[in-house]
């Protein structure tokens, strides 16, 4: 920072509390390490880059560190979907056969728990709304209980790295029946997969090369993408787990790849840096355009940051808590309906919106404040059946405790 005029209105001394905070959290073991950047009114006032990340090599947190990034990845592959839309390639009322027969005539579990034989026949087709807010009625296994979440393990593998490219993907998700019918209630799952595989196929391309061309090249995103190559490789983030008994962080992270992914998943798969995702998210803030580039037109960004959920499917716990009580979700993201109400999860305006990542990974952008909060950890949480709880309880509290800590110290510096 150089000099109180570049603050955006920040109190310096509230600001420089945060990094000791951070730095504490590492020191008790609960992280490996974290990058944080804050951005308002047109200027970064603050990187944070603590701890390490990578223990048993020694080296540090930097600005230019990779993560993955998780579920950040959603409102990306939301934003690809939204310029077809613009084009007049797709509409969200249309039916996903038109490109995804494979999900023609799906049927639905009788029960959310039952038997995966013991179905009905879908009351109608998803469509690519149902995608883009998660009420499709397609599921992930960690998301899922009893047979369900076992029947997705089985036919798809790992939800982020799994083995097989899109079109034998497609034929396998299709093949398992709806926890939910279409437009029923949002339950998390693939819904954002099948969107990217989708936009691939509209485009006749992969989705990978379409989000370079469409997202990440125009928006100058150097460092983002579904694998880190060779060059890039040692910038890469270790994943770890922190033991719920307080051991040590254990390394849990993915092998290397030698190239790229065949699943390129639009739910979960990439990798990105906190100022690549910086740019994403102005963008957005900036109502779809950044530095000349435009991406979306400024209706289209009002359309996905407003709340598409029903009141009733807002009473509906998200996994184990009341997750809406002050936000809704629009197309791909959340965004802050009652920041009174949102308080006890995090600090943001009416209106600010984000979606976080299951490795501990979290950003928002402000409009009321004109503001851009990311925060990247690195803590890995089981992904396999029936494991969606530890999503709210599977951190150590320290790690837990991280995330608002930087939130509300943050908010609690805003002069003006």
């Amino acid at each position: 920072m150089d000099g109180d005029a570049h603050l955006g209105k920040l109190n310096r001394q509230a600001l420089e509390q945060i990094p000791p905070a951070l730095q504490a959290i590492v020191d008790a073991g609960d992280v490996s390490g974290f990058v944080t950047l804050v951005w308002r009114k047109g200027k970064v006032v603050q990187v944070n880059a603590i701890g390490q990340r990578d223990i048993a090599a020694g080296k540090p947190m930097t600005r230019d560190t990779m993560f993955r990034i998780a579920s950040m990845t959603k409102p990306i592959t939301s934003v690809a979907a939204l310029m077809l839309m613009e084009e007049g390639k797709l509409r969200l009322e249309d039916p996903i056969t038109t490109w995804a027969p494979e999900f023609a005539d799906m049927k639905v579990l009788k029960s959310p728990t039952g038997p995966v034989e013991d179905t009905v026949p879908a009351p109608r087709d998803i469509t690519i709304e149902d995608l883009m807010t998660h009420r499709s009625g397609l599921a992930y296994n960690f998301t899922s209980v009893g047979p369900i979440a076992h029947a997705y393990q089985a036919a798809l593998g790992s939800p982020l790295l799994g083995p097989y490219g899109a079109d034998e993907w497609m034929r396998r998700l299709g093949e398992l029946p709806l926890t939910y019918a279409p437009g029923e209630r949002f339950h998390y799952g693939h819904s954002t997969d099948v969107l990217g595989f989708i936009v691939g196929r509209i485009e006749g391309k992969s989705f990978g090369q379409v989000l370079e061309e469409r997202i990440f090249g125009p928006l100058d995103m150097t460092d983002t993408g579904f694998w880190a190559n060779p060059e890039k490789a040692d910038r890469l983030a270790r994943l770890y787990k922190a033991p719920a008994d307080g051991g040590p962080l254990q390394d849990v992270s993915y092998p290397p790849e030698p190239q790229r992914p065949v699943f390129e998943a639009g739910g979960g798969g990439l990798i990105s840096t906190a100022d690549d995702y910086l740019k994403f998210a102005r963008m957005l803030l900036n109502r779809g355009e950044l530095d000349g580039v435009r991406l979306l037109k400024p209706e289209t960004v009002e359309l996905m940051t407003t709340n598409r959920l029903t009141d009733a499917q807002r009473q509906i716990p998200f996994m184990g808590i009341p997750f809406w009580l002050g936000q809704g979700f629009g197309l791909g993201l959340s965004v802050v309906t009652d920041p009174e109400k949102q308080a006890w999860m995090g600090a943001g305006s009416k209106g600010a919106f984000g979606w976080p990542g299951a490795f501990g990974t979290w950003w928002q952008a402000d409009p009321a404040q004109d503001m851009v909060l990311i925060y990247l950890i690195q803590n890995a949480m089981d992904l396999g059946p029936e494991a969606a709880s530890q999503l709210a309880t599977g951190q150590r509290m320290g790690a837990r405790a991280a995330l608002p800590v930087f939130q509300k110290r943050v908010y609690g510096a805003i002069e003006a």
